[in-house]
C-alpha cells in the first residue's frame, strides 16, 4: 500500500454536493492505493457544497501526489492538509461495555467520569458509553475499557477545523485555505 509508513494527515475537501462526488475521490484513493483511514461526510452551512474529512497516511511526496489528485477532479474546490494549519479535531465512539457485577458497573461510571464521557443507555449487564475528544483519548479510554469487555464500538473517525486564528482573514464558510497545487502527471 502506497501510504503506509508515513505521518497521519487530515484532508479536507470542500465539493458540489453532487450524488457521486464521494464515490470519485474513494475511487481516486483506492486506485492509486492510499488507503483511507476514516471518512466523514456532511453539507456545509451552504447545501450546495458539502465537506469531506478523511485521514490518511503517507509521507510528504505522497501527500503531495494525493492533494495534487484530489484537486483536479472537477467538482473539487479546495483541499487542504489540516496538518499543515494549526487545528482541533474530535473524534466520536459509541462502545457497549459488559458489567458482569455492581464493581465492574461502578469501575466503568469511574473512567466515564474520568474522561468526561456520557452514560447513554445502561442494562443490567452492560453499560453504552459516548465519548468525545482527541484520537488519543478515545484510544486512552477504550484501553482502559477494555480489560472489562467492549462488546461493541462504533468510531466516526476524525472531524477536524483549522483554529479560530488560523481562519482568519479568509471566507470562513469555505473552510480551509485553497490548496490545489498544479497537476503532476507523475502519479
Amino acid at each position: 500500500m502506497n501510504g503506509e509508513g508515513g505521518a497521519r494527515h487530515i484532508l479536507s475537501i470542500l465539493v458540489e454536493n453532487r450524488f457521486g462526488e464521494l464515490c470519485r475521490i474513494v475511487g481516486l484513493f483506492s486506485g492509486r492505493g492510499y488507503n483511507i483511514d476514516s471518512l466523514c461526510v456532511a453539507p456545509t452551512p451552504d447545501p450546495a457544497f458539502s465537506r469531506i474529512i478523511l485521514t490518511t497516511n503517507g509521507n510528504d511526496a505522497i501527500m503531495e501526489q494525493i492533494i495534487k489528485q484530489v484537486g483536479k477532479l472537477v467538482r473539487v474546490l479546495e483541499v487542504a492538509d489540516l496538518n499543515e494549519v494549526d487545528h482541533v479535531e474530535r473524534e466520536m465512539a459509541l462502545l457497549i461495555v459488559k458489567t458482569r457485577n455492581p464493581a465492574e458497573r461502578q469501575e466503568v461510571l469511574n473512567l466515564v467520569g474520568v474522561f468526561r464521557a456520557k452514560v447513554i443507555d445502561i442494562a443490567p449487564d452492560a453499560i453504552t458509553v459516548e465519548t468525545t475528544g482527541s484520537q488519543d483519548k478515545v484510544d486512552a479510554l477504550l484501553g482502559l475499557l477494555k480489560p472489562l469487555g467492549i462488546q461493541d464500538i462504533v468510531r466516526t473517525g476524525a472531524v477536524a477545523i483549522p483554529r479560530i486564528s488560523a481562519a482568519r482573514g479568509r471566507d470562513e464558510t469555505r473552510g480551509p485555505e485553497l490548496v490545489v497545487p498544479e497537476a503532476d502527471s507523475a502519479v
